[in-house]
């Protein structure tokens, strides 16, 4: 058994198997091949490592230099994330410099998420899906109702208002958010898919390392999502590791 005491107070436990010094479960889907990560990196000491429960959340300072891993463990779990400067955080992750930068609607290695003043935030240093959702937002309550016609049903924007919270922030702060192992699809019309998210299509064991290129305060929703594809209705946990030199 296996527990972790997430930043937010949540202590889970539950059977694992170990590879690599990464915990991963059995495939959600089967046939699926399966990604490791690996934790025993020899060049970076481990600073932190957690597990995140299925729409849980995380919130944390990743200090300049030092690695953020976000690892889906089962696969098809969406993972919304925002950041901010941990010095300034007025400063914040910025949707339309970070694209405009990429030239693309999705994210991948070496792209560069860019603050409202245009400077580096984190860099997707690697990344074992291949081009995260940048355009989809977070889920909400209010959202699934009006997408969905379901009442009483949080999502991401709650979980961001829970986590902001306890660094005396709130609803002012949150901003269109990046969507990690999450497909948002546009067609040649320019149009959506009708539930918006479709299959991620992600791996168990997928992961996303990203640095930080300042000191960055770094939000992680694991979506509880069950209204559209995006979790294949069944949300299952993530692992979040901090890695320095």
């Amino acid at each position: 058994m296996i527990g972790a005491v997430c930043n937010h107070g949540v202590n889970v436990k539950g059977a694992v198997d170990e590879c690599d010094g990464v915990s991963v479960r059995k495939n959600k889907r089967p046939g699926t091949p399966t990604f490791l990560a690996s934790g025993s990196d020899p060049m970076k000491t481990t600073i932190s490592d957690e597990i995140i429960p299925a729409g849980g959340y995380w919130i944390s300072v990743v200090p300049h230099g030092q690695i953020l891993r976000i690892v889906d463990i089962e696969g098809n779990q969406g993972v919304d994330f925002l950041c901010y400067n941990a010095d300034h955080r007025e400063e914040r992750y910025h949707a339309p410099n970070t694209l405009k930068a990429a030239g693309t609607l999705k994210l991948t290695e070496a792209h560069v998420l860019y603050s409202d003043e245009a400077r580096p935030m984190f860099t997707v240093v690697r990344d074992l899906y291949g081009g995260h959702d940048t355009i989809g937002g977070c889920c909400s309550a209010p959202s699934n109702k009006l997408l969905y016609d379901v009442k009483d049903s949080p999502g991401c924007r709650e979980n961001f208002l829970a986590a902001l919270k306890t660094y005396g922030m709130g609803r002012q702060d949150i901003v269109p958010n990046i969507n990690f192992f999450c497909n948002v699809p546009v067609n040649n019309e320019r149009g959506l898919a009708r539930t918006v998210f479709v299959d991620g299509e992600s791996s168990a064991g997928t992961y996303v390392e990203l640095r930080a290129e300042m000191n960055a305060l770094a939000v992680v929703s694991n979506c509880p999502q069950v209204n559209n594809p995006c979790n294949q209705g069944n949300p299952t946990p993530i692992r979040i590791t901090v890695l320095g030199e």
